[in-house]
């Protein structure tokens, strides 16, 4: 079967190996056959050629992990060993192994959940980033007439916008030096802030400081502090953003004078929250196809990556079809 390997930084090659059977699936594993990917920001620093930032990472040679950096898929259930998941059927979710660019993944089925059947694949991939913005909404306070900033105006960064909106945020500030002007309006940006984080903190007034920031950048230590330095007395910060260092510095003084909540975590439940974001999109059904702005063919996966870590004003989430 084929699988892409990373055998150089920035370079991407694709490779015969021996195919997944059946027979080789663990206790609630699911075979699948490879339908979509999504490329995700914490994809990109392995692609780049930097080791052990993200769990898929088990300190082996990039060479030697055949389907990876890819976390983010959609197939269809050829085999399985989980009670949920028949054979036939097509789900969304994780490759558990980070292993996702290959012909046939083995998955944690509990991390995988059937979608709306008008989708398209590629739309449906975009149900698994969907699915962390929404369960890091939870562990927030209620967004009803709050003002929300979210530092990053990527592809996750984008999601926390709509979403928060959604659900019921007075204002949304967006936050990046990136352009953003064509889309952000499409994602429920109120207020979008072309700057640095550091350059937006820097001009804010005390009146506009947000009740709830989330970080949406990760792999830097600053945006975090700048973050905490953002919100307003009795705020509540979120770091969504993938930690490129074990021990991030904060304020402390600034934590406790300003009465504030800090955040983070990665996304529990997952079926749940998978099946909680196919619920969204069904409401917001103009949502999927705003946000996978870029598709690229499995024969192109080389050039999706190299398109993934350039910005660009009107790119938003890069999809990988089969």
């Amino acid at each position: 079967m084929w699988a892409y390997r990373l055998v150089a930084p920035y370079t991407l090659e694709r490779a015969d190996i021996v195919e997944r059977t059946p027979e080789s699936l663990g206790d609630r594993q699911v075979l699948l056959r490879f339908e979509a990917a999504g490329i995700c920001g914490s994809d990109l620093p392995p692609f780049r050629g930097v080791r052990g930032k993200i769990p898929g990472d088990r300190g082996l040679s990039a060479a030697e992990m055949p389907g990876f950096p890819i976390h983010e898929v959609v197939g269809e259930v050829v085999a399985s060993r989980h009670r949920s998941h028949g054979v036939g059927s097509r789900v969304v979710g994780w490759a558990s192994g980070f292993d996702g660019l290959m012909q046939f993944v083995v998955a944690d089925g509990d991390g995988l959940a059937p979608y709306d059947h008008h989708l398209s694949p590629q739309h449906a991939v975009a149900l698994q980033p969907l699915a962390c913005v929404l369960y890091a909404i939870e562990q927030l306070p209620k967004l009803k007439g709050l003002h929300v900033a979210v530092i990053g105006q990527g592809s996750i960064g984008l999601l926390f916008s709509y979403a928060t909106k959604a659900f019921g945020a007075r204002r949304v500030t967006g936050v990046d030096p990136v352009d953003r002007d064509a889309v952000a309006k499409e994602f429920g940006v109120d207020t979008i802030v072309r700057a640095t984080s550091d350059r937006w903190v820097s001009h804010l007034e005390p009146g506009d400081r947000p009740d709830v920031v989330i970080e949406a950048v990760g792999h830097q230590v600053a945006t975090l502090s700048h973050a905490i330095e953002a919100a307003a007395p009795g705020g509540t910060v979120f770091y969504f953003g993938v930690p490129d260092d074990d021990s991030y510095p904060i304020n402390m003084r600034t934590m406790l004078r300003n009465n504030l909540t800090l955040k983070s975590g990665v996304t529990l439940d997952r079926r749940r929250m998978l099946t909680a974001a196919d619920e969204f999109a069904r409401r917001h059904r103009d949502l999927l196809s705003a946000y996978v702005t870029h598709t690229f063919g499995v024969d192109d996966a080389q050039a999706a990556f190299e398109t993934a870590c350039r910005p660009v004003p009107d790119r938003v989430k890069i999809a990988i079809v089969g």
